[in-house]
């Protein structure tokens, strides 16, 4: 067995393979790290804990959470590859949650998507992915049209769970936007797809439809 696993990794060098990718969330070797600030910066923390010294890189919004504390816990999520074994650290499950997400997007590495997390906050980064919000996603640092292209549509039904309910709710289309939501919500459909549907008919037929015409259609594509 371990000659068929040497033989498979000498298959992957010669195909110029990275040996390692990031480690799918739940990281099983950390799920979280707690102890004393030992130093800190904007963008890494190193935490001291049980006598060892982790060092976690950060998001903004993860800095001015921690930034004034003694002793913390930040959820970690590991990037392992073939020259390095980097610790990513989130104040919150929500923000490893939205940065796994956004590593897994097709040109998003581990340091874009904690530029866009020190940009918006998991909220707002779910409410410009769920309303198509291209220009949003544009003015963060490192994200081109392509980008956030493809973050709208691969990220847009991928959401659930992730963030405040508010978060998805639709700029536009006012009352019966949200009537209908309510309604297919209460029909047991979830509110990312609820969500992704709508904004698509909006922008399909305009913002004067109905809400029974937004929920009839909506049955249509669900």
């Amino acid at each position: 067995m371990v000659r068929d696993i040497t033989a498979s990794i000498s298959k992957l060098n010669t195909e110029n393979t990275p040996l390692l990718t990031e480690v799918p969330y739940p990281c099983n070797m950390y799920d979280f790290i707690a102890g004393k600030i030992d130093r800190i910066t904007p963008t890494e923390v190193v935490i001291d804990a049980g006598g060892v010294g982790y060092l976690l890189h950060i998001s903004l919004n993860t800095f001015e959470v921690i930034k004034s504390e003694k002793e913390i816990k930040l959820y970690a999520h590991l990037i392992v590859r073939e020259d390095s074994h980097t610790l990513f650290g989130f104040a919150t499950v929500n923000e490893r949650q939205m940065y796994v997400k956004l590593v897994g997007v097709n040109g998003v590495g581990p340091s874009t998507a904690r530029m866009i997390l020190s940009s918006m906050s998991v909220d707002d980064v779910v409410s410009a992915i769920t309303n198509s919000n291209i220009a949003a996603l544009k003015s963060i640092k490192g994200i081109g049209p392509k980008a956030a292209q493809r973050l709208v549509v691969e990220l847009q039904d991928k959401l659930g769970g992730i963030g405040a309910d508010s978060a998805y709710s639709l700029v536009a289309g006012g009352t019966q936007t949200e009537e209908a939501t309510d309604a297919l919500l209460a029909l047991g459909f979830s509110r990312p797809a609820v969500a992704k549907i709508l904004t698509r008919i909006i922008k399909d037929k305009g913002n004067n439809l109905s809400t029974e015409e937004l929920i009839k259609k909506s049955l249509q594509l669900l």
